[in-house]
C-alpha cells in the first residue's frame, strides 16, 4: 500500500525517474508528465499509471558500483538518497566522475560473496548430516584429493574417525588419521593433543571442524610438523577446490555454480 501511496500521491509531474532495465543494461532517465491515472480499461494487471517522457539512456558500465546497488533495490518505487548528484549529473549531460573501476567497493562485494558461500557451507553441512555421515562426507573428500579414506566405524577409537593414505592397502607411510567434530564452537588444545596422543612414527594427524581453533591450539599444531588443523574456512577453501569431483549426492547436498566475481584488483 506504501508504494502504491507513493506513485499515486508523492510522485509529482516533473520528477526525474531512473528505471535500469536489465533487458538492454540501460539506465534509463525520464520525467514525469501528468497525474496519477486509474485505467483497468487498459490493462487490468497493471491499472495504475503515470505517463514518462524517456529523454536519456545511460549504460550501466558508465556508473559507479555503489549508484548501480542503490537502483538495483527490491522495492518497486522508492526515492534515490545516497547516489543522488551522480545521477543528476547522468541526466544533464555532465561528465561523471565515478572511476571505471569502484576497487573497493567490488573488494567488499567480492569477499561478502564468498563469505556468504563459506556460511552456506558450514550450515548444511551442521544440520545435514549426522555425526557418522560427516565423517563420511569427509573421507569422500579426501579420496578426491587423492587419497584412499576408511571410516574406522569403532567406538572408542580414541578419537580417530578416519584412515587415509596413498596406497590402496594402507601399508606405505604416510598414514593420515584423521579427527572429525561436527561443531561450530572453537577446539582447544586438550582435544587436538588427544588425537596427537594416537599418531605414531611416520604418521599424520589430521583435525577437521566446522568452527575454529583456540590459540593454544594453533600453538600446538606450530610445535608438531606432522599435525594439521583445518577449520570451517579452509574447509570451505577444499570443497570449492574439489567440488567438480564431488558425488552426485554431496553435489545435491551443496548445491553450488561456478559464477565468476571481481576479484581484489592486482590479484
Amino acid at each position: 500500500a506504501g508504494t502504491l501511496f507513493r506513485f499515486a500521491h508523492e510522485m509529482k509531474e516533473g520528477d526525474l525517474i531512473i528505471y535500469p532495465s536489465k533487458l538492454d543494461r540501460m539506465v534509463n532517465f525520464g520525467t514525469v508528465h501528468g497525474d496519477y491515472q486509474y485505467v483497468p480499461n487498459i490493462d487490468p494487471v497493471f491499472p495504475n499509471r503515470r505517463t514518462v517522457k524517456w529523454f536519456k539512456h545511460i549504460p550501466r558500465a558508465n556508473f559507479s558500483q555503489n549508484a548501480l546497488h542503490e537502483i538495483g533495490s527490491a522495492v518497486t518505487l522508492f526515492q534515490v538518497k545516497n547516489n543522488a548528484e551522480e545521477f543528476l549529473l547522468a541526466a544533464t549531460g555532465k561528465p561523471l566522475e565515478s572511476s571505471d573501476v569502484d576497487e573497493e567497493t567490488i573488494e567488499a562485494t567480492s569477499e561478502a560473496t564468498e563469505e556468504i558461500t563459506q556460511d552456506f557451507i558450514i550450515k548444511r553441512l551442521k544440520s545435514k548430516l549426522g555425526p557418522y555421515q560427516f565423517e563420511s562426507f569427509i573421507a569422500h573428500l579426501l579420496e578426491r584429493m587423492g587419497y584412499h579414506a576408511r571410516v574406522t566405524q569403532q567406538s572408542g577409537d580414541g578419537g580417530v574417525d578416519i584412515i587415509a593414505h596413498k596406497d590402496e592397502l594402507g601399508f606405505e607411510p604416510p598414514v593420515i588419521k584423521v579427527q572429525c567434530k561436527q561443531v561450530l564452537s572453537n577446539i582447544g588444545q586438550p582435544e587436538v593433543a588427544q588425537l596427537y596422543g594416537h599418531v605414531e612414527t611416520r604418521e599424520h594427524g589430521l583435525f577437521v571442524t566446522l568452527g575454529g581453533y583456540t590459540a593454544p591450539a594453533r600453538q600446538f599444531e606450530q610445535s608438531k610438523h606432522n599435525l594439521r588443523l583445518i577449520d570451517g574456512e579452509e574447509l570451505s577453501a577444499l570443497i570449492f577446490s574439489h567440488y567438480d569431483q564431488f558425488d552426485p549426492r554431496y553435489q545435491m547436498l551443496l548445491p553450488l555454480k561456478k559464477v565468476f566475481i571481481p576479484g581484489a584488483i592486482g590479484e
